[in-house]
């Protein structure tokens, strides 16, 4: 048996590549729309590939298993094990199989067994795989959402992400009884999770890419509490906020994404940039904060490429309306900008814009300017203005400055009006969420806000007054 790992940064996502040597035949697990890669990856290890499956009905991104499982004539598994509202919509449509707990289907030499595993989703199967040409008994497991490294999935996504409310006191129940069930299972068995740190499907995911169930059942806090009641306090306690696109693909996910549409967008020319920021359009800078603090269109807003830059595209811009980015306008950077925003189902990108050229939109009527930026001492000596951290929840309640009011950075764009009045400084753990959110607050009309470098972090180090305890959101 082969088993490759592919795993994309900016979702914390891991797809698998799993085939049989013998007959040259893969299996790909959890595909996202850069279907590419898969292609690829099965052609340098020489295989083809004949089946396409997914744990579970995806919220962080947009599963790419019906497409390419059309583009390569494999067959498509999908679970019929979520109930009347979390049944794949496409299914038949699809020509999938229908996998129920117990069924099984093979790559060759290697057996692949669905096992039920609800709690983080109705749907959620764990595959287990047996190696047939030299073992009866399999030797790992790939859990999708269910175990971690060192965490499980969050049982709250149905209700807090997709609006089914009264669902996660159950769901955890579910997760528990997944839990208990398999650690019956040898504690040999690897463990191949689906997501690392970094994902927003869990609380405390490691880093580390696989484990074994022994290791976890030692030290995953998860499978060591025996106790229902406290596992389910515990599993819903202190999880952070879900991104707002996250309701998006729950949906688009179960009732069948249409296929990717990766068009190359235009270079933006500054006539075009400067009409969309007078007519307020979303105009995303993607440029460093740093970069962006020291001079910037007026209007736009700050999400920087890098790792997190999925995941506050998804929170703050608009699925239904044209997207303007200013960035690096290479054909390949392009390229890369439409491929990594089909991830998360962004299609719209109008243009994009050469950040080397923003004094061009001064002459269209655009002004540029700077952000307005303090250090922790300067925060601590303003009497006047008011704080907001847009920290999760679970990190304002660790630890905050007194006063301040905790508005996450994903809830900004729809909580303006809870935001208080009169100058603002604007603080979050590190330094880039409230770069981000200074960003979006301007946009919306403020020009009294001020980003405080260094964040919570350094206020901590510089020995500052912290207040613990219960969270103050505005609301």
């Amino acid at each position: 048996m082969l088993l490759r790992r592919l795993f994309d940064d900016k979702l914390a996502q891991a797809s698998y590549l799993v085939a049989c040597e013998r007959a040259r035949l893969a299996l790909i697990v959890d595909p996202n729309r850069n279907l590419a890669q898969y292609v690829d990856a099965a052609a340098r290890d020489n295989v083809k590939i004949v089946a396409v499956t997914e744990t579970h009905i995806h919220a962080d991104f947009l599963s790419g298993a019906r497409e390419l499982a059309e583009r390569t004539g494999a067959q498509l598994y999908l679970s019929d094990t979520g109930g009347p509202d979390w049944q794949y919509r496409f299914a038949q449509e699809a020509n999938a199989e229908l996998l129920t707990d117990g069924s099984h289907f093979m790559v060759g030499d290697v057996r692949v067994d669905a096992i039920h595993t609800p709690g983080h989703t109705p749907e959620h199967m764990t595959f287990m795989l047996t190696d047939t040409a030299s073992a009866n008994t399999p030797m790992g497991a790939l859990t999708g959402d269910f175990i971690f490294v060192g965490d499980v999935g969050r049982p709250d996504l149905l209700e807090r992400a997709a609006g089914m409310s009264g669902t996660m006191d159950a769901a955890a129940n579910q997760l528990f009884q997944s839990l208990q069930a398999f650690k019956e299972f040898p504690d040999y068995l690897q463990l191949w999770p689906g997501h690392g740190a970094g994902s927003a499907c869990g609380k405390a995911l490691g880093a580390m890419p696989q484990t074994t169930l022994g290791y976890e059942k030692l030290f995953n806090w998860a499978l060591v509490e025996s106790d229902k009641k406290r596992f389910v306090a515990a599993a819903l306690h202190g999880q952070p906020e879900p991104p707002a696109y996250f309701a998006i693909m729950k949906r688009s996910n179960r009732d069948g994404p249409a296929h990717t549409t990766n068009v190359v967008p235009p270079v933006a020319s500054a006539d075009a940039i400067a009409e969309a920021l007078g007519k307020n359009a979303d105009v995303v800078d993607t440029s460093l904060p740093a970069e962006f603090a020291v001079k910037h269109a007026k209007g736009s807003i700050n999400i920087p490429t890098g790792k997190s830059f999925l995941n506050w595209s998804g929170a703050l811009l608009p699925y239904d309306k044209d997207v303007w980015l200013i960035g690096e306008t290479s054909e390949e950077a392009r390229r890369q900008f439409a491929l990594d925003l089909s991830l998360i189902g962004i299609h719209r990108i109008a243009g994009v814009f050469p950040s080397r050229s923003l004094d061009e939109l001064a002459s269209r009527g655009i002004v540029l300017e700077s952000s307005r930026e303090t250090n922790v001492a300067g925060a601590n000596e303003n009497k006047t203005a008011s704080v907001v951290d847009v920290r999760a929840r679970s990190e304002f309640d660790h630890g905050h400055i007194r006063g301040a009011v905790n508005i996450p950075l994903a809830e900004l764009p729809r909580r303006l009006a809870d935001v208080p009045a009169g100058p603002l400084v604007v603080h979050c753990q590190g330094g880039l969420r409230s770069a981000i959110a200074a960003s979006v607050l301007s946009r919306s009309g403020r020009d009294d806000v001020t980003n405080m470098l260094g964040g919570f972090g350094e206020w901590e180090r510089a020995g500052n007054r912290v207040e613990r305890g219960a969270v103050t959101d505005g609301r």
